[in-house]
């Protein structure tokens, strides 16, 4: 049976300060691992340091993880950004439900091969799933999502998009930071926020039942 295999890495790992990366990488994949404990065949599991793998049980699930981490590094404020493959592959060996190692399968295989392969490419997000509809909305819908959230800054704007994905109304997010409403209507028309959801809600439907 093919299994839906997730796995990530930090972008550019060695430049970053090794001990705090660490922390805070553990510290994101462990609250996953937590908030979707019931939905994950098995845990992410930190492999080589500073890349993960796992077993979502399903399509919608693993899009909801890749969309909680990318939240959640922007929450926590964190300097780094991961690259994902979700690949749809065979699992030979018996599923790990304790931590995702000691299994076996081209799936997992191929999804190795294939984050190999994106770092030789300017996108962070690959999808290869059997769903040919659902596999070239999401990876045409994963660009436009990124190339939203890159334009993001670390210092200056993370506080206020972590405010947005919270409370989405700017009159709300104005008072929560003690601003005009002006200047948050106008922060969030020049970092894309409507677009930014729009994208989201798009790859969110897509992979429903």
């Amino acid at each position: 049976m093919k299994q839906f295999i997730l796995m990530a890495d930090v972008i550019s790992s060695g430049q970053k300060k090794q001990n705090q990366l660490m922390v805070d990488f553990k510290d994101l994949v462990h609250e996953i691992n937590h908030t979707y404990k019931s939905e994950i065949l098995s845990p992410l599991t930190i492999t080589l340091g500073d890349e993960f793998q796992g077993i979502p049980k399903d399509l919608a699930t693993s899009i909801k993880i890749i969309l909680s981490l990318e939240e959640n590094i922007i929450h926590k404020k964190l300097n780094f950004q991961l690259r994902y493959i979700l690949h749809q592959g065979e699992i030979e060996t018996p599923i790990n439900t304790e931590i995702a190692y000691e299994m076996l399968g081209s799936g997992l295989t191929n999804a190795r091969l294939m984050l190999n392969d994106l770092k030789e490419e300017k996108f962070r997000f690959k999808i290869a799933i059997e769903n040919k509809l659902q596999n070239n909305v999401l990876n045409n819908a994963f660009k436009i999502f990124e190339n939203i959230v890159q334009k993001w800054n670390l210092k200056s704007d993370f506080e206020l998009v972590s405010n947005f994905i919270k409370f989405h109304d700017y009159k709300v997010v104005a008072e929560k930071l003690k601003k005009t409403r002006s200047q948050i209507w106008k922060r969030e028309k020049t970092l894309n926020i409507e677009s930014y959801n729009a994208t989201k809600n798009i790859i969110q439907l897509i992979t429903e039942k």
